[in-house]
């Protein structure tokens, strides 16, 4: 096996390894979300932690790590006697695949021996394995929602539940968790940030003698991986012998009034919801003084607690940046640093934290179409016009109806469209293709009762063989890949009206995060189109594109449709499971290039021939209107509905909605 990479070796990333240290000193912390691009020492970090942990004692034989000094009294392999010997082991590292199942997860029943025996077998999964060690998620924001739901749960409670047909599983699962994950892929929901204890942004160093650092150090582990090891075993050791001090330390540790009123003034101040982050403060401030020493915490102990522990829980929609004003946090530790309670009655440190004032990072209050207003004389281009306009601001975004691709699709889960999925209501059974996962009972007995004379049953039991089994067939939802199509020409470069665009565009890509899609955007304008953004799961990526969208120009909309073809062809042959839902926002004029009107609805054709499904928002505006967007949906074989009508309490659209469902 390859002698793992020291951890003291990692050059920088020092709040990195301050996190990870604080967990291993205080597993009760909640563990690390490590952000940060790719390339970053991300996954080395964490796996080189395992060294420094200390061994851990466990039961001989039993597969859940029981403690013999406090065995679980539930566990499954007990009951194990208290007290007795054991044997001490390296603290483990699991490491959760992207792909993982459920089973694979929580574990796994035998659900023939419990039909047939009444017994209950119980194969364990990555919990069980973790328990009293790590836990490694990489690429965590991958990671299906129900299983980060199981995960976080049970990190939470510090014990795995399995429910089964009316068989239960209970085992301790107490482990440090870490997960690490590249924003550019996609972000976590907020409600599953806030799970995770410490935040850290991890970025490649820009200096050049510490990236020289990193490049001599890798070489010399690539040519001699254990003498590079060696090198390192002293400080490694030293670092693991302050881990143990720190551990014993912990408990000594006073969390004084006065910081416990600093943490609490600071949650207040940044506004965070609910009670975890206080909570967090206080246990990452508590470990810091363990690990300088100290049986004090003081305010420095409070103030990095707050740099790691607020971020991510900062951030209230998928277009808000994670960060903390420095500034606000220091006025707010030196406000409520004294030994003295401060006036309840006073106008400041409420929970506003600085009087209501708009921290840098929150942006103004009025972000609609209102804030950037049309400069005199500025006035929208004629069809065709060449000049350039610049980006103007989005409009305040809505709540959307939902667009679905119609029919029942395969693809990963999510909250779009209908879909086969392990989870949802039942619609039916099958023979499990693989390992079982969730029976179907009534087919099962349905299965099996026939045989049951032909099988020398004798008693009441039933006797249950592997091919009665049957699976059980879910319909759920699935997320699609939503490839927005906009039209940046001149006809869309009136202000007002491009804001309106660009607010609905924004609105639909909030939509596409709640609901778990992957997203793309293809603009077209002048004499071209191109592919502002490949398909992906940041959805923060689209907005940040989308607010800088230039426009101007004529209006190349067969280039549009056939660059989109082009980006849906390449990802079917990557995800082929995911369907694709295309949404063109445009009025439906094709000026640029040869026959413009006929190479457009050439290409409009190609959607409609391979049954791709296809909205499209008609941005047309003003007394007098062509329809030509109507005309560009028929020739996609999609629907479409304008600005007004994609809001979800539009009433035109709720109509619209009855009528195709009658259809």
């Amino acid at each position: 096996m390859t002698t793992p990479f020291p951890f003291t070796a990692v050059v920088g990333q020092d709040d990195l390894r301050l996190a990870l240290l604080l967990n291993a000193v205080s597993p009760s912390v909640g563990g690390v979300l490590v952000r940060g691009e790719k390339g970053t020492a991300k996954s080395t970090a964490v796996r080189a932690l395992t060294s420094l942990l200390p061994e851990v004692a466990v039961v001989p034989g039993c597969r859940f790590s029981c403690d013999p000094a406090s065995p679980d009294p539930g566990c499954p392999d007990g009951p194990h006697e208290g007290g007795g010997g054991g044997t001490s082991r390296p603290a483990r590292m699991v490491e959760l695949p992207v792909g993982a199942s459920e089973d694979r997860l929580v574990g796994a029943l035998d659900i023939e021996r419990a039909l047939a025996e009444g017994v209950k077998a119980f194969e364990p999964g990555l919990l069980a394995a973790a328990h009293r060690g790590i836990l490694y998620v990489d690429e965590v924001n991958l990671l299906h929602d129900h299983l980060v739901d199981l995960l976080l749960d049970a990190a939470a409670m510090g014990a795995s539940y399995v429910e089964r047909e009316g068989v239960s599983v209970r085992h301790a699962a107490r482990f440090l968790l870490v997960g690490t994950m590249n924003p550019e892929e996609g972000e976590l929901r907020p409600q599953l940030l806030d799970r995770f204890g410490l935040t850290v942004e991890v970025a490649a160093s820009r200096e050049p003698d510490q990236r020289v650092e990193v490049v001599r150090r890798r070489l010399a582990y690539d040519d001699d991986p254990a003498g590079f090891a060696a090198r390192w075993a002293d400080e490694e050791a030293a670092v693991r012998q302050r881990i143990v001090a720190a551990r014993e330390l912990l408990p000594s540790v006073r969390l004084g009034d006065a910081a416990l009123r600093q943490i609490a003034a600071t949650c207040a101040a940044f506004e965070v919801d609910g009670m975890r982050a206080d909570i967090v403060m206080a246990r990452t401030a508590t470990a810091l003084a363990a690990w300088a020493g100290r049986t004090d915490v003081l305010a420095e102990d409070v103030r990095q607690a707050a740099l790691l522990a607020l971020p991510h829980r900062r951030r209230r929609n998928p277009f808000d940046a994670p960060g903390l004003d420095e500034d606000k946090l220091d006025q707010t530790l030196e406000e409520f640093g004294g030994d003295d309670d401060p006036d309840p009655d006073g106008d400041g440190g409420g929970p506003g934290g600085g009087g209501g004032q708009p921290g840098p990072d929150e942006g103004p209050a009025d972000g609609g179409a209102g804030a950037a207003p049309p400069e005199a004389g500025e006035g929208e281009p004629a069809p065709g016009e060449a000049g350039e306009q610049s980006p103007v601001r989005a409009a305040e975004p809505f709540r959307t109806r939902v667009l679905s691709v119609p029919g029942i699709g395969e693809g990963a889960a999510g909250r779009r469209s209908r879909a086969r999925t392990e989870h949802g209501r039942t619609t039916g059974a099958r023979r499990p293709e693989g390992a079982l996962t969730k029976l179907h009972l009534a087919a099962t007995v349905r299965a099996a009762a026939p045989h049951q004379r032909a099988r020398g049953r004798s008693g009441r039991g039933l006797v249950v063989r592997r091919d009665d089994l049957r699976q059980a067939t879910r319909e759920g939802r699935e997320g699609n890949l939503v490839l927005f199509v906009v039209d940046a020409s001149g006809s869309m470069a009136a202000r007002q009206r491009m804001s309106a665009v660009k607010g609905a565009v924004l609105s639909l890509l909030l939509d596409a995060y709640q609901r778990r899609d992957k997203v793309g955007l293809v603009t077209f304008r002048g004499s071209a189109a191109e592919v502002a953004l490949p398909p992906t799961s940041s959805v923060d990526a689209a907005a940040a594109r989308l607010e800088s969208l230039p426009t101007g120009g004529r209006t190349p909309l067969a280039a549009g449709l056939l660059k989109a073809h082009d980006v849906l062809r390449v990802e079917r042959l990557r995800d082929p499971a995911r369907r694709a839902l295309v949404v063109v926002v445009t009025d439906g004029r094709a000026t640029g290039g040869p026959e413009p009107v006929a190479l457009a609805a050439r290409a409009a054709r190609l959607f409609a021939a391979e049954g791709i499904a296809s909205v499209v928002v008609d941005c047309e505006s003003g007394p007098v209107r062509l329809g030509l967007a109507g005309q560009l949906a028929g020739e996609l074989g999609g629907t479409a509905v304008t600005l007004d009508e994609l809001r979800a309490d539009s009433i035109a659209g709720l109509v619209k909605d009855v009528q195709r469902r009658a259809a």
